[in-house]
C-alpha cells in the first residue's frame, strides 16, 4: 500500500485533531486541587479514561455531554471527592472550549486538497460545531456518535462509516482512517479491513491518558507523530 492508493480519509476528531486531554484536565485540575487530591493530570486522565469508556458502552444513546457529566461523577466516587452539578456541567459543556492542536488546521487544508475528508466522532453534534469552528475546515461527511446511537469501538460506528463513504462514492479499499486511539479506533478500523494512519499525539509521554488500553494487539499501517508529519507526507504521495 501507498498513502496515494486512497481518496478519502477519515478522522476521529478528539485526541486527534482537538486536545481533549488538555481540555478535560483544565475542568479536572481545579477540581482535583480544591478537593485536596494530590493528582497530576497524568493521574487524574488514567481514572478517568476506564469511566469514559465504561458509561459509553452501558449508555450508547447519552449525548456527549451528559457522557462528560456521567463520568466525572463516576471519577469523584472513585477517588472520594464531590462532584457537584455544577462541576459536572462544567466538564459537560468544556467540549467548544477544548484546542485544537497546532498543526491540526494547516494539515486539514492541505489534505482537503488531494482527499474527501470525513469525521468519525464519539461527540454531539452541538459540541462539534464548537471544535469544528476552531479547526475551520469544511469536512465533506461528518459522523457523530449522535447520529449512530453508539459510541467508538462499537461496530456501529464503523458500519455507519462504511456506508457514508460507499454513498460519496469512495470506492472499496479507498478510505484510509486516521485516529490516535488504539482503543477507540484502530482495533475496530482493522477488523473492519480499514488501512491505518496511527497519528500518536503521545509519543513524548507514556500511558494511554485519556484512551484506555487496547484490548488486543493492533498494527496500524503508517504512523506519525503529528498531522503536520502525516499531511507533509500524504499530500506528497499524492502529488
Amino acid at each position: 500500500m501507498e498513502l496515494s492508493d486512497f481518496e478519502a480519509l477519515s478522522f476521529d476528531c478528539y485526541g486527534t485533531l482537538i486536545d481533549w486531554e488538555a481540555g478535560i484536565a483544565a475542568v479536572l485540575r481545579p477540581w482535583a486541587r480544591a478537593a485536596g487530591l494530590g493528582l497530576s493530570d497524568e493521574e487524574l486522565l488514567a481514572v478517568y479514561a476506564g469511566h469514559e469508556a465504561r458509561v459509553e458502552a452501558e449508555q450508547p444513546g447519552l449525548l456527549y455531554p451528559d457522557v462528560l457529566a456521567a463520568t466525572f461523577g463516576a471519577l469523584g466516587h472513585e477517588l472520594g471527592a464531590e462532584v457537584s452539578p455544577a462541576d459536572a456541567q462544567l466538564l459537560a459543556r468544556s467540549v467548544p472550549a477544548w484546542p485544537a492542536f497546532p498543526d491540526s488546521h494547516e494539515a486539514l487544508v492541505s489534505l482537503a486538497e488531494r482527499y474527501q475528508l470525513i469525521i468519525l466522532s464519539n461527540v454531539d453534534r452541538t459540541s462539534f460545531a464548537g471544535s469544528n469552528a476552531r479547526l475551520d475546515v469544511t469536512f465533506d461527511a461528518i459522523i457523530t456518535a449522535q447520529d449512530v446511537g453508539s459510541y467508538k469501538p462499537s461496530p456501529r460506528n464503523f458500519e455507519a462509516l462504511l456506508a457514508r463513504s460507499a454513498a460519496m462514492g469512495v470506492r472499496p479499499g479507498g478510505l484510509l482512517h486516521v485516529a490516535q486511539s488504539l482503543f477507540h479506533d484502530h482495533v475496530q478500523a482493522k477488523a473492519f479491513g480499514l488501512a491505518t494512519v496511527w497519528i500518536n499525539r503521545r509519543c513524548d509521554r507514556p500511558g494511554w491518558g485519556a484512551t484506555p488500553e487496547p484490548a488486543g494487539e493492533v498494527t496500524p499501517d503508517w504512523g506519525f507523530a503529528s498531522m503536520a508529519e502525516f499531511a507533509a507526507t500524504a499530500t506528497a504521495a499524492r502529488a
